[in-house]
């Protein structure tokens, strides 16, 4: 419970302070971060040497950039208990909204395509204050005090959260049948049980949540991921949106509409 509270207090503290500031403590944080932890900087090498084909010089700088926004992006988490209605518009910028707009039309519900991208708690949060009907699948934490500052922080903004590997797929599916946005981010390892298809040059194990609501509900597919501007802030880039495709075929048609999938997220 004492880390609950620590957390919290933390956060309050981050809400306190310009947003500016807030930007370089995470800079610096990374930074530091990239000195301490060892072991995920030498695996991060390791596979971007292998998957994009880098030499360690321009890996290490890849990886060094990363830890500092994943830096920012931490207190960034922080600080949403600050976002509201009124002032998201100078964080986040959404383009082509048109896209989720024409999905959403369709009445079907429509099925979130995101990734861990830049922030992705911004990602959701951003939705959610803009007024879209945003539920989401998300993923226990290993330690259960995080899960719970995530699920307050995450419904604080207007998001309704349904637990994986639990029960929550049943309200998950009346949320789409009430044609609300249900999001996921897919780009998690999913074990024995997940699909199998390319991603960076390797099999990986895909989650099957995303092509399965699609192909039970007939839902449209909206791509939607956020990146970090130069400038500050963040803007979510959206794509047209796909179906699941049936041609009688199950396995094929899953395998098929969950390739598709992490192609974009490859791409992106």
């Amino acid at each position: 419970m004492w880390q609950y509270h620590f957390i919290k207090l933390v956060s309050k503290l981050v809400c306190l302070l310009p947003y500016s500031v807030i930007l370089l403590l995470g800079k610096w944080a990374g930074g530091l971060y990239y000195l301490l932890a060892k072991k995920q900087v030498n695996r991060a090498l390791e596979t971007i040497k292998e998957c994009l084909g880098l030499d360690e010089v321009q890996a290490r700088k890849i990886i060094y950039s990363m830890c500092q926004k994943l830096g920012k992006t931490f207190l960034e988490v922080l600080y949403i208990p600050n976002l509201n209605k009124e002032n998201i518009q100078q964080f986040v910028k959404i383009e082509h909204p048109e896209y989720l707009h024409q999905a959403l039309a369709k009445g079907r519900g429509v099925v979130a395509l995101a990734a861990h991208i830049s922030n992705w708690e911004w990602l959701g949060a951003a939705l959610a204050l803009n007024n879209f009907p945003l539920t989401s699948m998300v993923k226990r934490q290993p330690n259960e005090q995080h899960t719970r500052i995530l699920t307050e922080y995450r419904e604080m903004t207007g998001i309704e959260t349904f637990l994986s590997g639990t029960n929550d797929i049943i309200a998950a599916a009346r949320a789409l049948k009430k044609g609300k946005v249900l999001g996921f981010i897919a780009d998690q390892d999913a074990g024995p049980e997940g699909i199998f298809v390319p991603f960076l040059g390797k099999m990986a194990s895909t989650p099957a949540g995303p092509a399965f609501f699609a192909k039970k509900f007939k839902a449209p597919i909206v791509p939607m991921f956020i990146v970090r501007c130069p400038e500050g802030g963040h803007k979510i880039i959206m794509q047209p949106a796909f179906y699941y495709e049936d041609t009688g075929n199950e396995a094929a048609d899953m395998l098929a509409i969950t390739a598709k999938m992490v192609k974009v997220t490859e791409d992106v």
